[in-house]
């Protein structure tokens, strides 16, 4: 599947718990369509004490999110859009579907 979404950008989250919130992209999994959000989908994991004396801990990490639940933020527009891909002089480009500036 082709991915229009890559590191580094801006998405909304349009569905499950955290619907609405904004994020930075911060891994892309093209193989499992998922991606991790920033501060999104916010999972906890319990840590048992490795040695002597250590104390075990709770780690929050974000958990991967569906590629189809996130839409790219247009960085001219502002607003949670769709992406098309247009071919100029031999190159390919990511495109705002509402207001058609490239990404």
């Amino acid at each position: 599947m082709k991915m229009r979404i890559k590191k580094g950008d801006m998405v909304m989250v349009i569905s499950g718990d955290d619907k609405g919130r904004k994020g930075k992209v911060i891994k892309v999994m093209p193989k499992k369509q998922r991606v991790l959000v920033e501060g999104l989908n916010i999972q906890k994991k319990h840590q048992k004490p490795r040695r002597e004396g250590e104390k075990g801990q709770i780690v929050e990490k974000p958990g991967p999110i569906h590629i189809s639940n996130v839409k790219l933020i247009c960085p001219r527009c502002g607003k949670a859009t769709r992406v098309a891909r247009k071919i100029i002089e031999g190159k390919k480009y990511r495109v705002c579907k509402k207001c058609g500036q490239t990404i």
